[in-house]
């Protein structure tokens, strides 16, 4: 049998005294050999859980920013990313994982399990810790999968071929979606009590962590055996596909059990400023009592990340010749409901139809959620002390507008007098990458640190997997579905309440709408906007392809969404005259934007590609391929 040993990071770790927890998974081998003596050493089994934990997979993270810009978050403001608007369907591989890279980790995790469990020289608390945390591992993985291929083969120990010329014995059938998702609930609860119970352990699995992920899994469970209903085509006969709808409940009380046995972690509330605060939890690496498990970056391991490299405002890059990548939707900003708990667009005309004059780029985004302001840079925002320069143009008395081609051109606009700037810095100017053709750049998760926006430099800001607003949310949903409505206001409240929203929802006013409007504006650009709408079965009504325009009804959570729209800001120019430097507002879709979104129902499951089933034929395809 093969054995693996980590040359490079044993002579790291034979050359210092330890590997520090918050350091181990930055080390990247670059020889893996295999030899029994690894187990003999906590060091270099440490070494090896850092390895497991560097291949953790994710669709949407800080190294990716693209992703964000294939549904209706955000628009691709880089040359190459353009064709992110112009397809319809998605491709039924899109997201899949089924692979040698994924089975290849499983057999390497299954490997180590079996080894971890003879290694008799470890100390038994220090053996069934990295035990548990692989067992983690294993099962982030197996979710990973199913929540995009439904069942898979549940292996759980290595597999070895004898050469004999039968492989038949290798051959696993899928298990069933509801088995994968009980294995995991099964796991998290067997090794809760063999990880580290302490919230300031952000990187390595802890009982919080176990805790948080039998939540979200079970909730995951339970919206597809409940909303599974109303897809009978997303189904398979034996279950591979799908879970029955009786199994539901069951499912959210294992969310609110888990949820309850929590303990340690609180929501982050450190700045006055409430949407600087809500900022900053993607950025405090210190004492954050909100943060659970994050994939974390050091600028001195070498691991770091480019998201503030590619989505600082361009005119505020230090690198000066990229930035500005990401432009987040007006079909995102405009779900931040005003302070009163109700849902509006931002106003633009008035009741005559005549555009709305403000004083201050900014001024048409007050009185909103705080969260807007702490997720999106706007007209008028600052980002480390300086505006940013967002106007598409000069509106003239008669009307015309002038604008430019260039970010922050100036023209003669008459003749003998002085050059004036026609554009903003920012842009927006239409097709002109980097600048923001939405009136919009990200905020979270962007580092104001010098240097982050270098190219030799980079961020090292983390990438949060989990945290214990999502938590209150997973337990929100789950409560509401049990009928608990008191329950679930409770937890919506307390994340609501945050972001300045401080007067409290009432049980008649939590529905599911509320449900999916509240974890689109905490989570965006967290990673979760695809699984939920498939695990509610509504990505297919939401981006059906249709051409409907701008979604007006926001309070409605099925309401078609299938182009990036956006909102810029024009100048006024009219010298001597009172609206003089002042702002008006119009509705745009960006000209790259050439085509609606449409999901099928095939784009539920993940295609299963034609040499994985041609080599088992106990795998059953996923249905409408």
């Amino acid at each position: 049998m093969k054995k693996y040993i980590f040359l490079l990071v044993m002579m790291l770790c034979i050359a210092t005294t330890a590997c520090k927890d918050e350091e181990f998974m930055n080390k990247e081998p670059k020889d893996i050999l295999l030899d029994d003596d690894v187990f003999k050493d906590e060091k270099l089994v440490l070494s090896v859980v850092g390895g497991f934990y560097n291949r953790y997979p994710e669709y949407q993270s800080l190294t990716n920013w693209w992703e964000y810009t294939n549904f209706d978050e955000a628009f691709a403001s880089a040359f190459g990313d353009y064709w992110r608007h112009q397809f319809q369907d998605y491709g039924y591989d899109w997201w899949g994982m089924w692979g040698r890279a994924e089975y290849g980790y499983l057999r390497e995790m299954n490997v180590f399990l079996q080894k971890i469990a003879q290694a008799e020289d470890l100390e038994e608390p220090v053996r069934k810790r990295f035990e548990a945390e692989v067992r983690f591992l294993r099962s982030a993985l197996f979710f990973e999968m199913t929540k995009r291929m439904g069942g898979v083969p549940l292996i759980l120990e290595p597999l070895t071929y004898d050469f004999s010329g039968d492989a038949s014995y290798l051959q696993y059938p899928r298990a069933k979606e509801s088995e994968m998702y009980d294995f995991i609930i099964s796991e998290m609860d067997a090794i809760k009590t063999m990880l580290p119970d302490d919230p300031n352990t952000k990187s390595r699995a802890t009982k919080g962590l176990a805790l948080a992920v039998k939540a979200r899994a079970a909730l995951y469970a339970g919206s597809i055996a409940k909303y599974g209903t109303t897809t009978p085509q997303v189904t398979l006969p034996n279950g591979e596909v799908g879970i029955p709808a009786d199994k539901a409940d069951a499912y959210y009380q294992k969310v609110l059990d888990a949820v309850q046995e929590m303990s340690g972690y609180s929501l982050y509330n450190k700045k006055p400023d409430l949407s600087d605060n809500f900022a900053n939890i993607f950025l405090d690496k210190a004492n954050n009592p909100e943060v659970i498990f994050v994939n974390d970056y050091k600028l001195k391991s070498g691991k770091v990340n480019g998201w503030t490299l590619d989505n600082t405002p361009i005119s505020l890059s230090e690198e000066g010749t990229t930035g500005g990548r990401l432009n987040p939707s007006l079909n995102l900003a405009q779900q931040f409901e005003l302070l009163d708990n109700t849902f509006a667009p931002f106003e633009i005309v008035d009741g005559g139809g005549d555009p709305i004059v403000y004083d201050n780029a900014e001024d048409i985004f007050a009185g909103r959620d705080a969260r807007l302001a702490g997720t999106i840079i706007f007209p008028g925002s600052t980002f480390k002390g300086k505006e940013v320069d967002i106007w598409a143009g000069l509106v003239m008395n008669n009307g015309a507008i002038v604008t430019g081609d260039t970010r922050g051109q100036t023209k003669q606009l008459e003749e003998g007098g002085p050059q004036v700037q026609v554009v903003g810095k920012d842009g927006p100017i239409d097709g002109l990458e980097f600048t923001a053709q939405t009136g919009f750049y990200i905020r979270k998760h962007l580092d104001p640190t010098v240097g982050a926006g270098q190219i030799g430099t980079q961020s090292e800001v983390w990438w949060v997997r989990y945290r214990y607003a999502e938590v209150l949310l997973n337990a929100a949903e789950a409560a509401f579905e049990l009928g608990q409505l008191n329950v679930a206001a409770d937890y919506m409240n307390q994340v609501r309440a945050r972001a300045g929203l401080i007067t409290p929802l009432q049980e008649s006013d939590i529905t599911f709408d509320r449900i999916v409007h509240e974890r689109r504006v905490e989570l965006a650009f967290e990673g979760h906007q695809l699984w939920d709408m498939k695990r509610w079965r509504i990505a297919h009504v939401v981006w059906d392809g249709s051409n409907t325009g701008l979604p007006t009804n926001l309070e409605d959570a099925t309401t078609p969404s299938t182009q990036v729209y956006g909102l810029i800001p024009y100048k006024i120019h009219d010298p001597g005259e009172a609206n003089h430097g002042k702002f008006i507002y119009k509705v745009v879709k960006p000209g790259r934007v050439t085509n609606t979104h449409r999901f099928r129902l095939g784009n539920y499951y993940s295609y299963i590609a034609d040499n994985v089933a041609g080599a088992n034929p106990k795998i059953v395809r996923n249905p409408n391929h």
